[in-house]
């Protein structure tokens, strides 16, 4: 057989007549007596394939009848154009192979949610898998290629610890050899010891939260990209969030188009998302959300309903910024314009997606951290390190965290997070 081609490439250029081997699977099948017709899918599209009794020897013939869907092939034949055919191509094929053939496949149309999740390892074959997972890379690419030209370095902090960046509550407990140590919900801290000497830092890690939660925006274990940056505060903190953001956007826009189309997406409100984004503080969401008809206080952090409130008719993220301090974590810096709050902000997705991103000023001031630890009761021990960073040489700085999924699913516009991670780990799932 000649040379397997990308099903891509013979759309890319569709010469009639000319001879072409693809390999894949079977997508669809069906046949009529003396002729199969036979979608066959690879992981750059699909392509119909004809088959006629006759035209090719009858051995693969017979292979072409029996190759049931997700069965592995390889087709030799000539491209030619059909309107009716999926892309207005088909191949007719003169050689046809079963390489693997296939059982009963167990997913047909119109299957329940678990079940798919039960047999996730099968649906991601899906096309619209294929797609999201295509997104999702393109969407990592543009974040790297931002990173690299905006002379962030990439680190590799570490998963087991023993500190809680994010609180107690939501932290996986473990024996680390006869010590108590936790799966890391956020590699911030690591990342702050590295910017002393890096100054700009980012990592890719897997992060872990024990949260109860049963959301469409919630995950056990999701993939964390978080920055780290010297001599910065918050203002351009969140200007470095919207350009990064922006470059993920644009990055999937010009490279997956077919695959945003494949997911019925609308393009338009992605379009519209360029800096500067919209700022509002917590006070005036809670105002807001108050003259919606929300029953919310002061003090209260904001969950999936509000957060869909205050963005459901945006078309472009919004920050809001300055939290309560018993909404946040303990090491953000005070305002001292506003000494209640915190110079942090949190990103929220338009059309009600809610929140992909979490950042803040770091605390500089060794004795304020230590006070926080007293007063939530935290021993100090596990956080001398983190003080040390204030001891030696401290400068002012900041960082974010971005929810890679959480991105992934408005950018695809999907309903659920599980759509947009190959194996979900939720509160009721760990298999397979």
């Amino acid at each position: 057989m000649c040379k397997p081609v990308p099903i891509s490439e013979v759309f890319n250029q569709p010469d009639t007549d000319r001879d072409v081997c693809i390999r894949g699977w079977v997508y669809r099948t069906r046949s009529s007596g003396s002729i199969v017709f036979s979608i066959i899918r690879d992981a750059s599209g699909i392509i119909q394939v004809t088959v006629k009794k006759g035209l090719l020897p009858e051995a693969d013939f017979d292979a072409a009848v029996t190759a049931s869907i997700e069965s592995s092939v390889m087709v030799v034949g000539k491209i030619a154009e059909d309107k009716r055919a999926p892309g207005g191509f088909e191949i007719r094929a003169s050689k046809f192979k079963l390489i693997g053939p296939a059982d009963p496949f167990p997913i047909t149309e119109y299957q329940s949610e678990e079940l798919l999740l039960d047999k996730r390892h099968l649906w991601i074959r899906s096309r619209e898998q294929n797609a999201i997972m295509k997104i999702k890379a393109t969407a990592l690419e543009g974040a790297r290629e931002w990173l690299k030209e905006n002379d962030f370095v990439e680190v590799t902090p570490p998963i087991f610890t023993t500190n809680a960046c994010e609180g107690g509550v939501t932290l996986f407990k473990l024996d680390y050899f006869g010590r108590e140590a936790y799966l890391s919900q956020s590699a911030q801290m690591y990342l702050e010891a590295l910017i002393f000497s890096l100054e700009r830092v980012w990592s890719l890690t897997p992060s872990f939260r024990a949260e109860k939660s049963r959301t469409p925006r919630h995950l056990t274990e999701y993939w964390h990209l978080e920055l780290e940056e010297a001599w910065v505060e918050n203002d351009e903190n969140m200007r470095i969030q919207e350009d990064l953001v922006t470059a993920m956007v644009e990055k999937v826009l010009r490279k997956r188009r077919a695959e945003l189309e494949l997911l019925k997406r609308d393009i338009e409100p992605l379009k519209a998302v360029s800096p500067p984004f919209k700022r509002m503080k917590y006070s005036e969401v809670i105002s807001l959300l108050r003259s919606k008809g929300f029953d919310i206080a002061y003090g209260c952090d904001l969950g999936a309903p509000e957060e869909r409130a205050v963005t459901a008719n945006e078309y472009v993220p919004i920050f809001i910024t300055n939290y309560p301090k018993e909404c946040k974590a303990f090491y953000m810096k005070e305002d001292p314009e506003d000494p209640k709050t915190y110079k942090c902000a949190d990103l929220l997705a338009p059309e009600g997606y809610g929140e992909i991103i979490g950042g803040s000023e770091r605390e500089t001031d060794i004795n304020k951290l230590i006070e926080r630890l007293d007063a939530l009761s935290i021993p100090r021990e596990n956080y001398e390190w983190y003080l040390d960073l204030r001891r030696f040489g401290s400068v002012p700085h900041s960082g974010f965290g971005l929810g890679v999924e959480r991105v992934v699913r408005w950018i695809c516009g999907v309903e659920h997070i599980r759509e947009v991670t190959p194996f979900p780990r939720t509160v009721a799932r760990i298999y397979p």
